[in-house]
């Protein structure tokens, strides 16, 4: 493996530890009612919550469906089957799906242990048969699926019309975007929001440390 790419894996691997590390502090803080519990009863009784289902504004609505797998699995692997046909190359579809698949295996898994009720519940609890908000999808498939489509195209933009365009403002624009309006429509604790950002970013370098592993002779160095 060149030295380059043995660095960047290397790299990966190091940031996933810590961003697993900091979600796990994070869990513990959360599961032992800590100072994160007490900060999301406080942006709970915030008056700049919208409370009331079914008046949100279409933008705020429009941004919050930036995190829905539905829309951004479409954009994903669209953008990856072009990079894949130019390149010819089945690489950009397998890390795409790749990250599907452990977004949903991971922080699916996620939510049916903790089982933690939604705010426009009224109640806090955990390990409940209905509750799903912990850690928050919309955060953590934002960061992921964004992450990726921008790695894609960075990745694979060298010889290509993007000239090695990188997309970072977008993903931070975004995925900042999708949890204000989770916040702002009452959807999430901001302890989920948070939990969902790091276990996504985890995710992220982890497909990111399995890319930089296996060498491609159709992918630019």
């Amino acid at each position: 493996m060149p030295e380059a790419r043995k660095k960047q894996m290397n790299t990966a691997l190091k940031l996933a530890v810590i961003f697993l590390a900091i979600y796990g502090v994070i869990t513990q803080q959360v599961l032992a009612n800590g100072w994160l519990r007490r900060f999301d009863e406080w942006i709970y009784n915030r008056d700049f919550l919208l409370v009331t289902p079914g008046k949100t504004p279409t933008l705020v609505m429009l941004v919050d469906d930036l995190g829905l797998r539905s829309v951004t699995a479409i954009v994903l692997l669209f953008t990856a089957y072009l990079i894949s046909r130019r390149y010819k190359s089945w690489r950009p579809i397998n890390l795409s799906i790749l990250s599907l698949v452990a977004l949903n295996l991971f922080v699916g898994a996620s939510k049916l242990l903790f089982g933690r009720t939604k705010p426009h519940s009224g109640f806090d609890l955990f390990f409940t048969d209905s509750g799903l908000s912990y850690p928050s999808g919309h955060a953590a498939n934002a960061l992921l699926t964004w992450g990726i489509f921008a790695y894609l195209i960075f990745r694979y933009s060298h010889k290509g019309p993007f000239e090695g365009f990188r997309l970072t403002w977008l993903v931070s624009l975004v995925t900042t975007g999708v949890c204000l309006a989770s916040l702002y429509r009452n959807t999430h604790w901001f302890s989920d929001l948070i939990g969902g950002l790091f276990i996504g970013a985890a995710l992220l370098v982890s497909i990111i440390a399995v890319d930089r592993s296996i060498p491609s002779e159709r992918q630019p160095s």
